[in-house]
């Protein structure tokens, strides 16, 4: 009787020691995975950062008029350039 019981122990705790293992095992590889995705949220934080830096430096009135100058060819409005239609007179 003795030995069933020492033989149904030794059962229990080779299967209690790989439970233990394989959760250490699954706790690890968590654990790097949660190392990745932290890297990532920064190197996310990081190109939203400069995505906004971009978006603020694109949208801006004298980057706009330059462009509209040099690659449009474009001029300023002046009051002599400016032509005036009334409906009516012909």
């Amino acid at each position: 009787m003795s030995g069933k019981l020492n033989l149904l122990l030794t059962a229990v705790l080779v299967g209690c020691a790989l439970s233990l293992v394989n959760a250490q095992y699954r706790a690890r590889h968590l654990f790097i995975e949660l190392g990745n995705v932290q890297q990532q949220e920064r190197q996310l934080d990081i190109d939203w950062a400069q995505l906004q830096l971009d978006q603020s430096t694109l949208g801006k009135n004298a980057r706009i008029e330059q462009i509209a100058r040099t690659e449009l060819n474009m001029a300023p409005l002046t009051p002599a350039r400016t032509q005036y239609l009334t409906e009516g007179v012909k």
